[in-house]
């Protein structure tokens, strides 16, 4: 930690709970297409259709509900009702506006970090939704900078330590996405501390690698930046 000068924490599943309640959804979903094919054939094509979408649409709760509305058309062979195209999209909907709830000690250790380094937050998704979730998270306080990005990748990184004057091997990255948040920080010459979460987005699945700039941890703990 001697040659760390900025640290940047993901959001969602990093700070707070965020992927419960898209599975919850996709549970909903596959319930109401059951009369078409069975809920593993629904959950399959949805998660092809949001694979699609992503290069388009991006991330968050909106492109969401234009895959499960297209899904819903494709699964019924165009048969669905106006009325269940609404309640598909109802089941998007209330993935939005969900308490935020926050992983265990989280406050206390940004509180104690932003005392010794700058801190960032980087998440991906749609801007109003993300901005919403940080401003309910109550967490915005901590960070010198919020980077609210439409893909993290080496070159969103890359523009991250450009932007904020520091070298790659400067800085550390904290996430639970092993593709998003640990291989792009880990290929450009950065740290990274990699805490999985208990439910991962099928899309953000990826072979994960032991390295020499990388801990891996069961939770998030102040420890985990004292070493």
């Amino acid at each position: 930690m001697d040659q760390i000068k900025l640290i940047a924490f993901d959001a969602d599943d990093t700070l707070w709970i965020n992927e419960y309640h898209y599975r919850n959804a996709e549970l909903r979903f596959c319930e109401k297409m059951k009369k078409y094919i069975s809920e593993d054939e629904a959950n399959e094509l949805l998660l092809k259709r949001e694979k699609m979408n992503l290069p388009l649409l991006g991330y968050g709760s909106k492109p969401f509900i234009i895959s499960l509305v297209e899904t819903g058309i494709e699964i019924s062979k165009g048969t669905i009702s106006n009325y269940e195209i609404l309640e598909l999209i109802e089941i998007g909907k209330d993935t939005i506006g969900k308490p935020i709830e926050l992983m265990p000690e989280v406050e206390n250790i940004l509180s104690t970090l932003s005392s010794r380094y700058p801190l960032i937050l980087a998440t991906k998704g749609d801007l109003k939704e993300q901005e919403s979730k940080i401003e309910r998270s109550g967490l915005e306080k901590y960070f010198s900078a919020i980077e609210i990005l439409s893909e993290k990748n080496r070159d969103s990184y890359s523009r991250i330590v450009k932007k904020h004057s520091v070298n790659p091997e400067n800085f550390l990255m904290v996430g639970n996405s092993f593709k998003s948040d640990i291989l792009p920080v880990l290929e450009i010459g950065g740290n990274a501390i990699y805490i999985p979460s208990e439910i991962i987005w099928a899309h953000e699945v990826a072979e994960e690698i032991e390295h020499p700039r990388l801990k891996k941890a069961g939770r998030l703990s102040i420890n985990l930046f004292e070493q």
